[in-house]
């Protein structure tokens, strides 16, 4: 039986229904994959850890149907042998959460090179949120999901392997795992903070000790939520998952985030996995200075004896010189009591701590001046300097690149003869 008109009009409009809905599934779709291929590009491709630590990271997307959320993390070498630890999570889903994401990070990257503490590096990060916040975006804009700030939590934290120490600050987000050599999970008491954003509230840091061996677990909150959304039993699912024996960390990141969310999850999450060592005593020395220039000379017999002792001879000369400068300059421009010390890792660093948080400041001497060309010299002679500050005061720090790879006592070996005093 042949159609009529009555029966063409709807069959079209059914058609242009249809056509209306492929072409939406389309766009979604490729605005997913945009949002998941900015994601994957945005996050670390390689963690570095160091001697200091060993890490291992599991990013999980959301269900497709939700969209790319915003979760993000990170490991920053530091100087001084430490090691930078950072995860976040920002509000919302899609492109614009991804974008957020990776001006985070590129924030903390930049902070967490200038030595800051945590809990100062947060109240920084905080004052770009609301910066970016405030941000109105341009006509239209909103429409397609501008790059404006809604919310987002962080956790910083900074391990240093000569004392073992492990500072951390967070902007509501959750609390770090940690996972004793003999098994002992525990969550620290680290004080919440507001998130990111808020403005106008103090973050607060806390100073954790870990046993070499310990495993400090830091993630995002779709970790721990499940499908009851009881943030305390998950945090109990996690520290009995991630407290597993006998599997290698990549392994155990991999084992954790299959067995706590084994079905697709309306939210992303990252997982960040980090084994601690302790840097050896016997690659660690220091010495108090006399506020006497003539004491230079006696340190740079120490530090010569010293290199001689680790292997280190071609650099005796250059290390010299370095010392030189930042122990005269301590003794000249700042307070007491002054200390140096020397870190043999993956590179060797020569630290000079004072009381003074006066900052050394490179400069170009004219060819007629008598001084002002020490740090120009430290500069051309190190790979890396800089200086952090201390509650007693300030360090500045050099590194120079070793001439050939050392063995590095591996975590748990025989502890070398104590570092040299003065």
């Amino acid at each position: 039986v042949p159609f009529d008109e009555d029966d063409v009009a709807p069959a079209r409009e059914l058609v242009a229904r249809a056509a209306v809905c492929v072409d939406n599934a389309r766009r979604y779709t490729r605005e997913h994959t945009a949002a998941l291929v900015l994601q994957e590009s945005l996050l670390p491709h390689t963690l570095r850890g160091g001697t200091a630590l060993d890490v291992a990271s599991s990013y999980l997307p959301a269900d497709a149907k939700d969209g790319v959320g915003g979760d993000w993390f990170d490991v920053i070498p530091l100087s001084g042998a430490r090691v930078g630890l950072v995860i976040g999570d920002v509000v919302g889903h899609g492109i614009s959460a991804a974008a957020t994401m990776g001006r985070l990070r590129t924030a903390v990257q930049t902070l967490a090179d200038m030595d800051l503490a945590p809990d100062e590096l947060l109240a920084r990060l905080d004052d770009l949120v609301m910066r970016l916040s405030e941000e109105e975006p341009a006509a239209g804009e909103a429409d397609r999901g501008g790059t404006t700030v809604l919310g987002a939590t962080c956790l910083y934290a900074v391990y240093d392997p000569a004392s073992r120490c492990c500072t951390m600050a967070r902007a509501g987000h959750p609390p770090p795992v940690v996972v004793t050599p003999q098994g002992e999970v525990s969550f620290p008491d680290l004080p919440s903070g507001p998130p990111l954003g808020l403005g106008g509230l103090p973050f607060e840091s806390l100073e954790v000790e870990l046993p070499e061996g310990s495993l400090l677990g830091l993630y995002t909150d779709g970790l721990i939520e499940g499908t009851d959304k009881d943030t305390e039993q998950g945090k109990v699912r996690l520290g009995r998952a991630i407290s597993r024996e006998g599997l290698p960390l990549d392994e155990l990141c991999a084992a954790v985030v299959k067995e706590l969310l084994p079905v697709p999850q309306p939210d992303d999450i990252a997982l960040l996995l980090a084994r601690t060592h302790a840097l050896s005593p016997d690659r660690v020395a220091s010495w108090d200075v006399p506020l006497d220039p003539a004491a230079v000379g006696t340190i740079r017999s120490k530090v010569a004896r010293q290199l001689e002792t680790w292997g280190l001879d071609e650099l005796t000369m250059t290390t010299e010189l370095i010392v030189s400068e930042l122990v005269t300059n301590a003794i000249r421009y700042a307070s007491g009591p002054v200390r140096l010390r020397l870190l043999l890792q993956s590179v060797l660093t020569c630290e000079v701590s004072d009381a003074s948080s006066t900052t050394p400041r490179l400069r170009h001497a004219r060819t007629t001046d008598e001084g002002g060309r020490g740090l120009f010299l430290v500069a051309q002679l190190a790979r890396r300097w800089g200086t952090r500050y201390t509650h007693r005061g300030k360090i500045i720090w050099a590194e120079q690149s070793l001439p050939s790879p050392l063995p590095v006592p591996p975590a748990g070996g025989p502890p070398g003869s104590p570092p040299p005093s003065g």
